[in-house]
């Protein structure tokens, strides 16, 4: 998300302040409430702003919280975000689905540069795209490899499990007894979830996708997906989309529930926490009377949050409950996030979850294994330390102890004697600050500081230098057309007189 509001002398960042009640809304559904602090404090005014659309360039909405906006600029806002809502609805789309599984494989077309399923009155229309022909029954069931991946990192970032992963993810599911698998964000393991339990009688796995990309609204009904924003909890389907979810999350005949989200990993942590805290109640909600008598309310949905390991602080302070697992996810549109890698080339993105440690069983096969100490799998570079008493490796190498730090660090950092703590060998001393930039606290960097969200910091001039230096510039610029424009006047009068 651009920064904007007050321009701050020195580093400056932006705190979400949550989805705010009577919100304004773009296309993509309430707008979230920030405002810029320095040093822990609020600097300017506080401002809406699109929530899945981090750049504006993807999503320009903007509105100060305290601007009164006039009718004629409500209606254009709204008639706006009509007009970048889908061509079709959700029900309309289930059925142009079945008018095209009853047409011959000659006649089964996709659009590929409107990413639509075609029927044959349709075809003139789309005759200068490019399209895929003869669409198999398997490729319906497989919309993830007949779609493009959307691959804005901080809007959609689908990015892809791999088959490894997916798998893995499914036979885990399915050993631990959950036999509801609400997926957030996860288009691969909820498409094969639905291919095996139409394959297979006795497969009585089921799952219901949310997700922000309404194409997929072309492949499954209205209790297989519900178009969904991660970032503000945004039904676009309404109160009957949110119910369709609320029912998927009843319990009914002990068929246990757990949530499995791979948000972008761009996003804001803060928005996403909030979103799936409010999924969680939707799901204790389901069961209150059960747990009011059983005792804890405050019973946690299960959950695998997926999300790259150095987000484990941002997780925890919103779910202390929550342990990372060593399994690397790989995914097969991605460059880097592979399986196989070694060293630093490794994928960063784990498993975070708030089942008991013990009970997530990695494969043995690719060299996890059991450490009876920290009673949870590992992976095979994550060597036990007697000092800390824990596996204490994050990224799959193996960490050494640091006796002054008194912590492992990874195996590329030094202990710099000017600095006093562990870093990377080439790096320049006495540039970090005693505590957190922001709120001045000691044990973090501002990038992982809980106030705030987790935003690049911008280094922007004094806002009077700024416009001083704006001032100087323009004159100039109008001393140097002015001068020229005399010369070039001189220069005609001249000419005038020598033709004369």
């Amino acid at each position: 998300m651009a920064a904007a509001g007050t321009q701050l002398p020195g580093p400056a960042a932006l705190a979400l302040l949550g989805p705010a009640p009577g919100a304004p809304c773009c296309p993509h559904g309430p707008a979230l409430l920030f405002v810029k602090t320095s040093q822990g404090k609020e600097e300017g005014r506080r401002f809406y702003a699109c929530s899945a659309c981090r750049d504006r360039k993807d999503c320009n909405f903007f509105q100060w919280e305290d601007e009164k906006v006039s009718e004629a600029r409500l209606a254009a806002r709204e008639e706006y975000n009509r007009s970048h809502q889908p061509c079709f609805t959700h029900r309309q789309n289930v059925d142009r689905y079945k008018n095209f599984v009853l047409l011959p494989l000659s006649k089964r077309r996709f659009c590929q540069e409107c990413q639509q399923l075609l029927l044959p009155a349709e075809w003139k229309k789309h005759s200068d795209h490019q399209f895929l022909c003869d669409i198999t029954t398997a490729q319906l069931k497989s919309p993830s490899q007949l779609l493009y991946p959307l691959e804005n990192k901080k809007t959609n970032a689908q990015y892809l499990f791999a088959d490894r992963s997916c798998q893995f993810l499914l036979n885990l599911l399915t050993d631990l007894g959950f036999r509801r698998v609400l997926s957030v964000g996860t288009p691969r393991l909820h498409e094969m979830i639905q291919s095996k339990a139409s394959q297979e009688e006795e497969f009585n796995v089921r799952s219901l996708l949310l997700d922000i990309d309404f194409r997929y609204s072309q492949f499954y009904t209205e209790d297989e997906f519900c178009h969904y924003n991660m970032f503000n909890h945004h039904f676009f389907g309404g109160e009957a989309a949110r119910e369709t979810c609320r029912k998927f999350l009843c319990e009914e005949n002990g068929e246990r529930v757990i949530m499995v989200t791979d948000p972008p990993f761009g996003g804001l942590v803060e928005a996403l926490a909030s979103s799936f805290k409010k999924l969680m109640a939707m799901w204790r909600g389901t069961e209150k009377e059960v747990f009011s008598l059983l005792g804890h309310d405050n019973r946690e949905m299960p959950m695998f949050w997926i999300f790259p390991y150095f987000f484990e602080s941002r997780i925890l302070d919103f779910f202390p409950s929550f342990s990372m697992m060593d399994y690397q996810v790989d995914y097969d549109n991605h460059a880097l996030y592979k399986h196989g890698k070694t060293g630093r080339r490794q994928s960063p993105v784990r498993i975070f979850t708030n089942l008991t440690p013990s009970v997530i069983v990695l494969p043995e096969e690719e060299g996890y294994r059991f450490c009876t100490v920290c009673q949870r799998y590992v992976s095979s570079g994550n060597q036990h330390c007697e000092i800390c008493n824990l596996c204490t490796s994050k990224d799959g190498r193996r960490w050494k102890h640091c006796v002054l730090c008194k912590k492992c660090v990874k195996p590329s950092w030094f202990h710099c004697d000017n600095c006093k703590c562990c870093t990377l060998e080439k790096h320049s001393c006495g540039k970090s600050d005693s505590g957190c930039f922001v709120c001045g606290k000691a044990g973090h960097k501002r990038s992982a500081c809980p106030s705030l969200s987790h935003s690049r910091a911008a280094w922007q001039p004094d806002k009077k230098k700024g416009q001083k230096t704006r001032k100087r510039i323009k004159m100039r610029i109008r001393k140097r057309l002015a001068m020229k424009h005399a010369i070039f006047s001189k220069r005609k009068v001249k000419n005038k007189k020598k033709k004369t």
